[in-house]
């Protein structure tokens, strides 16, 4: 029998990493040494006492069944606990909070939630992937902002067509940002805010990166702009924070509405975490937050070690102050990006990123991780530059 695909996934590319998965595996069984610089999970663990809570509650006898969907109400609470205090923004748990299989379930489900076929969605790009699969699924149109290195990698909200803001219904934005390590201030924020009331555009925001900050540089909510709650919800997640990545704790907070319906889709697709997580996920939350600035520094002296290297190298960087990630121009003569991290994998066994898979705007740039350790990242830099020495 034929088993043909539904017409809205029909068009959707299989996701990148999956497909670079198969190639590693491939590569490994000829004995290839790999570094892999291409995931952005965290390779550190979480703290003692987030580990700790969840051993405990396991144990009771009383937490092995459903557990609400969208969360408990004290995850609700820690959740907004947390940004009142890490932003100063007043979120009421049951109408403005619900939690989120990991924050990825949410940025693809909004989508189910806002998008008719044909309505028009407003795409940074590069972008991570999953923002314009949604959008393709739901049959949506997809108009792209590019994210320019002479714009500090912000959308120009002025260069957007009268007629496309006109119709456009969801904005996504994702600060500090990923692939490219930018991150955006809070006047920013402000005129996007402008921009959605002016045009009647729900804005999502993706956040897992505004607690992985270097230089004492401190990421702001788009929450914090007041009338945000009207038009913009925003994903949050403690995968990157609290080192939590295979918890799948995530978040969607701000527009009741939005929660209300992303509240009403859960309720038909899933039965919610596992309890013992979800208390797990409440100490992460409203304990002791001081080892993440000790986590940080860990990432910052990574996110050195290839900055520096780089730069010998030739390739344009501008050093990030957030984000797990340094987006890197080519070099002059380096060919494109897809065939210089495929070779440079195969020849060398260094997994990177070609910056082509987060759009048209990622041609020529490549995303190295920093979720390895130092020693694996000298090496990792040492075979790139013996590499392209021979090269020349």
């Amino acid at each position: 029998m034929e088993i043909k695909p539904a017409q809205r996934i029909a068009a959707v590319k299989p996701y990148f990493f999956a497909e670079l998965e198969r190639t590693i595996a491939q590569l490994k069984k000829t004995g290839l040494n790999i570094i892999r610089l291409d995931m952005g999970s965290p390779d550190l663990p979480p703290a003692e006492h987030i580990v700790e809570t969840l051993v405990e509650s396991v144990r009771r006898p009383d937490v092995h069944g459903y557990g609400p969907s969208g969360g408990t109400p004290g995850l609700k609470s820690a959740f907004a606990q947390y940004y009142q205090k890490r932003f100063g923004v007043e979120l009421d748990p049951e109408r403005e909070v619900i939690a989120l299989i990991g924050s990825k379930e949410g940025i693809y489900n909004i989508n189910q939630a806002l998008i008719n076929p044909g309505d028009l969605v407003l795409l940074p790009d590069p972008c991570y992937p999953v923002y314009r699969a949604g959008a393709q699924i739901s049959q949506a149109e997809v108009y792209t902002m590019p994210l320019l290195a002479e714009n500090g990698f912000l959308p120009d909200l002025d260069r957007i067509p009268e007629d496309i803001a006109q119709k456009a219904k969801l904005m996504w934005l994702n600060y500090p940002n990923n692939p490219t390590g930018a991150v955006a201030p809070l006047s920013f924020f402000s005129e996007v805010i402008d921009f959605a009331v002016k045009y009647n555009v729900v804005i999502a925001h993706d956040a897992p990166y505004v607690d992985v900050c270097f230089d004492d540089y401190e990421a702001p909510s788009i929450l914090q702009v007041p009338g945000a709650k009207e038009v913009s919800i925003e994903f949050n997640s403690l995968s990157k924070t609290y080192n939590m990545a295979g918890w799948r704790v995530g978040v969607a907070v701000g527009n009741a509405e939005i929660v209300r319906l992303l509240r009403l889709i859960k309720s038909q697709m899933d039965s919610s975490h596992f309890v013992p997580i979800m208390q797990a996920a409440e100490s992460a939350l409203l304990e002791d937050q001081s080892w993440i600035r000790n986590r940080n520094s860990v990432y910052q002296r990574r996110r050195d070690i290839v900055v520096k290297t780089m730069e010998e190298l030739g390739f344009k960087i501008e050093n990030p102050k957030a984000s797990l990630y340094v987006w890197a121009g080519l070099p002059q003569g380096c060919g494109d990006d897809i065939e210089f991290c495929d070779v440079l994998l195969r020849e060398t066994g260094v997994s990177i990123t070609p910056g082509i898979v987060y759009g048209k705007s990622g041609a020529g740039y490549v995303r190295i991780s920093l979720v390895i350790p130092a020693e694996s990242l000298v090496e990792a830099m040492l075979r790139m530059k013996e590499w392209m020495s021979e090269q020349d």
